[in-house]
């Protein structure tokens, strides 16, 4: 017997009981351990790993850490970045002629994980510091509302969905950052709270100020932000709303769902900048 608070317990009970008791769900289905934000704690980690391996793939770490645009506040350019960063075409010049033209490059010669690798690459500490601390805010309560699985699903299928916009719409553009992903947890969250039945007004300030700094900021990706933000709503909607009945099929539906339209869409604009290639 194990000595407790109400006297004394029997193991072999405690076990056996164990085995028939349903584990803890949240509201959404996830896994209580949610609570504990591994997940996310572990997203941030990858970033910053990324983010002192892309600084020392540069000649110039300290440039590449800051010292860049906006006055020096943003980080620059690295190999790390040309190499991970979305990327569908770059521009080309005909030498005889001195025409130019866009060349496939990056995603369209094949290179599809950059649709993943750029959510892990930042320009800078300001960059990543930014970034960072709005997924520790966000993420936190995002993952224990949904548990761990659903919460690295929904981040991943967000920061694709940013950044196969940038791709439809700028693909001549170098684009990288966590950004895609946590516009797309503001919209997951939108939808959560509400289905909760908990105010999302906190919510609406602080996701207006990001669009402003968005549209108003040269150099960040508008398409970007704009199709993680439209991935995360359109996946949060279909999340939170699932039934009871069948909620983990259809979350899994709706999940999978959105990567295979993702997908499409990156082989449709891979076709359509082969075909719009100009020959050298």
């Amino acid at each position: 017997m194990n000595e407790a608070s109400v006297g004394h317990q029997c193991p072999e009970c405690i076990a056996e009981g164990r085995k028939t008791q349903r584990p803890v769900r949240t509201a959404f289905g996830g896994s209580s351990a949610g609570a504990h934000g591994y997940v996310t704690i572990g997203l941030i980690v990858t970033n910053v790993i990324m983010m002192i391996l892309s600084a020392l793939s540069s000649d110039n770490p300290a440039r590449a850490l800051f010292g860049g645009g906006l006055g020096g506040l943003v980080g620059g350019d690295t190999p790390l970045a040309r190499n991970l960063g979305v990327l569908g075409e770059q521009q080309m010049q005909v030498v005889a002629t001195g025409q130019l033209f866009f060349q496939p490059a990056g995603i369209a010669d094949g290179q599809y994980y950059r649709l993943i690798t750029a959510m892990f690459i930042h320009y800078g500490l300001l960059h990543i510091a930014m970034n960072m601390y709005a997924l520790w805010i966000l993420g936190r309560p995002l993952e224990a509302m949904l548990g761990p699985v659903r919460f690295f699903a929904v981040y991943m299928v967000c920061g694709i969905g940013g950044n196969v916009a940038v791709y439809l719409f700028a693909p001549e553009q170098l684009s990288a950052g966590a950004s895609t992903a946590l516009f797309g947890l503001f919209g997951v969250f939108f939808f959560v709270l509400r289905k909760l039945g908990r105010s999302a007004s906190g919510l609406i300030p602080v996701l207006v100020i990001n669009l402003v700094i968005t549209f108003g900021v040269p150099g960040i990706s508008i398409a970007g932000h704009i199709g993680g933000l439209i991935t995360g709503a359109a996946v949060g909607y279909g999340i939170s709303h699932a039934p009871q009945g069948r909620r983990s099929q259809i979350q899994a539906a709706v999940i999978v769902g959105a990567f295979v339209i993702l997908g499409l869409a990156t082989l449709w604009q891979t076709h359509q900048l082969h075909q719009l290639a100009s020959p050298i």
